[in-house]
Formats: C-alpha cells, sequence, structure tokens
C-alpha cells in the first residue's frame, strides 16, 4: 500500500497529465477515473487518521514522560484495541 504522500504525488501527476493539451479523451477520462479511485482511497485514510488523533485526545492520561502514547492500539488491520472497527 502507497503512503499518503505517494498517493498524493500520484493525484497531482494524473491532474498535470489531464490538462495537457495533447492528451486523448480516452487517455484523460482513464486518468479522471484513477484520480477518482486514488481521491476515495485517500479520504479513507485521511479519516483513518482523524480516528486515531481523536481516540489520543480523548485519552484520558495525558501523555508524560511515565506515560507514553500507546501506539500499539493500532494495527495494519483495521483493529483498534483488539476489536474491528
Amino acid at each position: 500500500m502507497n503512503t499518503f504522500e505517494q498517493n498524493l504525488a500520484k493525484l497531482e501527476q494524473l491532474t498535470s497529465d489531464i490538462k495537457r493539451s495533447d492528451i486523448s479523451l480516452e487517455d484523460a477520462l482513464k486518468d479522471f477515473e484513477e484520480g477518482i479511485k486514488l481521491a476515495s482511497g485517500m479520504e479513507k485514510q485521511l479519516d483513518e487518521i482523524e480516528g486515531k488523533i481523536q481516540i489520543l485526545m480523548n485519552e484520558p492520561n495525558p501523555m508524560t514522560k511515565d506515560n507514553p502514547p500507546q501506539m500499539d492500539l493500532f494495527s495494519d488491520d483495521g483493529e483498534v484495541n483488539g476489536t474491528r472497527k
């Protein structure tokens, strides 16, 4: 899976390609469809990041030297605290 930054760079490239004056209608449509899919995936990534930030901000014990953030709360498989989102 690409990082958000990689996806953003790809989306910017697709946008630039679509604006070219020598692009065919078929290629422009193909790039547009790819961009829409990419943007949708990026929106999901942002929603996940926002959820993680909300959890960290609402933590009852503020982060201190003796209470570091619990980053193991988040796994890459869509689970939070061992529970499926």
